[in-house]
């Protein structure tokens, strides 16, 4: 981000900064404050790339958030988000893909601090120690987590989840490829690290690349909470289960120091975000971020 775009950001977070606390504040009150899904892929500082944040960039927004937040497993927010417990703002730490990098700085980083994490594997570049397609693409193929840094993980107290066999666009997979991309990639990780896996991310993770017969898939394989990647924050008032399911929102830990402060202290226009192909399958019908939109428009 060039000086002048950093300026404006930060002006922009400035002039909206009293909107936000008394929207968060009332939110709270009632036990909605929102939660936000943070996902990284690669935390290094060599071969850097879009999907690539640096060690002390990493730790700043660790320490950041960590000072700031309720940093909590899916599985506290899946229960904040059902029960309507939200008191104060949480984040969520994801990562994607599984990159053998993160086990040299981030993931010692975070088990140091007892701060929990969920970590998505695609299994096939593990089980075959085959660069990642994206990482192919953009000529600079990189290695891939191995089953003893995953079982480590796992030993540790990490939530492993699934995160497909070939990280292939399952928005445009015919369905029977996107049974075995699911299911195959869940029972690998169930395989591998001797628990249940109750979490998967969405490749790309875009409404384009999600599809009902997907969601429904997770779900049916015993797959509690289903991750997107397209930003918003989890409001509880806006979340429903879909038998036992839901779908946590997640959006990119910009390593841009002006984005991360920005979308963190919650910026009203992620309340716009777009839905995934019928959403309203996860939500019981009601619009996502209903009692979000009348709280920003009552002005506090």
């Amino acid at each position: 981000m060039n000086p002048a775009a950093q300026l404006l950001m930060r002006a922009y977070a400035c002039m909206t900064g009293t909107l936000r606390g008394r929207l968060v504040n009332r939110l709270a009150r009632s036990g909605d404050a929102p939660i936000c899904g943070l996902f990284y892929h690669r935390v290094a500082d060599t071969t850097p790339n879009d999907w690539t944040i640096g060690v002390e960039a990493f730790r700043r927004q660790i320490d950041w958030l960590a000072e700031r937040f309720d940093v909590v497993s899916l599985a506290e927010a899946h229960r904040r988000l059902i029960q309507q417990d939200s008191k104060r703002p949480a984040v969520v730490i994801t990562f994607d893909d599984g990159y053998a990098d993160n086990c040299a700085h981030a993931v010692p980083m975070l088990i140091d601090r007892g701060l929990p994490f969920t970590y998505f594997v695609t299994t096939e570049n593990i089980r075959n120690q085959s660069p990642f397609p994206h990482d192919k693409a953009a000529g600079a193929p990189l290695k891939p987590n191995t089953l003893t840094e995953l079982r480590t993980m796992a030993d540790q107290g990490v939530e492993i989840g699934a995160h497909t066999l070939t990280h292939p666009n399952l928005g445009e997979c015919p369905p029977r490829q996107i049974r075995e991309e699911i299911v195959g990639s869940i029972d690998q990780v169930r395989q591998w690290i001797g628990r249940d896996v109750r979490s998967f991310a969405f490749p790309y993770g875009f409404p384009i690349n999600m599809t009902p017969l997907g969601m429904q898939i997770a779900r049916e394989a015993g797959i509690r909470t289903i991750c997107s990647a397209y930003g918003a924050y989890n409001i509880p008032s806006s979340t429903r289960e879909y038998e036992g399911a839901l779908h946590f929102r997640r959006m990119h830990a910009d390593p841009e120091w002006s984005r991360f402060i920005n979308w963190m202290t919650f910026d009203p226009r992620k309340l716009h975000a777009p839905e995934p192909i019928n959403d309203t399958i996860w939500l019981g019908g009601e619009k996502p971020y209903q009692r979000l939109h009348e709280a920003v428009g009552a002005g506090s």
